[in-house]
């Protein structure tokens, strides 16, 4: 019961970043705001594409591009999946709304939702586990923010393993859906 709750405690900040919605003030401009494992603030991103991170204590801060800020949530550009199936987890569903929200707070910015498989299967099946994958990603993108001028997709299927290997672990890190910025 005790995980359950520290487990909620952890994820409200994240739900409470979700209802926050993008307008055309001023205010609502600075948009992107992800947590590092403690909960507090990360990571500002405001339109023109400038950055600012503080650590727990607020004195260090990340002077760069918000996509190469390795301490915040936008850093993470690979979505895995269980075996035979394209749902998204739980887990990566903050990721994607980190990026969805960069995305509608940067029209500019595009990408590529790359699917990939591990190596069971016929060739044919995992071209389109693959492209179930980037779409089912490309789905939720479009859902929190993101429009379809900004994205496309392509499966690579078995053919560009992540690891090579015939274990659960080389499978499982082949189970994914790369996010490729093209612009930013």
């Amino acid at each position: 019961m005790k995980f359950h709750q520290g487990l909620l405690i952890a994820l409200l900040p994240i739900a409470l970043a979700g209802c926050e919605t993008l307008g055309g003030g001023e205010e609502n401009n600075a948009s992107v705001v992800d947590r590092n494992e403690g909960g507090t603030p990360s990571q500002g991103v405001g339109a023109d594409g400038g950055a600012s991170a503080r650590g727990a204590e607020g004195g260090s801060t990340f002077q760069g591009h918000p996509l190469d800020n390795p301490d915040a949530l936008l850093s993470r550009r690979i979505v895995y999946f269980d075996y035979d199936s394209y749902s998204i987890r739980e887990g990566d569903r903050a990721v994607i709304q980190a990026h969805a929200e960069y995305m509608a707070a940067n029209g500019q910015a595009s990408i590529v939702l790359e699917g990939h498989s591990d190596e069971r299967g016929s060739r044919e099946y995992n071209i389109a586990l693959g492209e179930k994958r980037a779409k089912s990603v490309y789905q939720l993108l479009s859902f929190q923010g993101s429009t379809g001028g900004q994205m496309t997709t392509v499966s690579y299927g078995e053919e560009q393993p992540a690891e090579i290997g015939h274990s659960e672990q080389s499978w499982q890190e082949n189970r994914r859906v790369e996010i490729v910025y093209k612009t930013r």
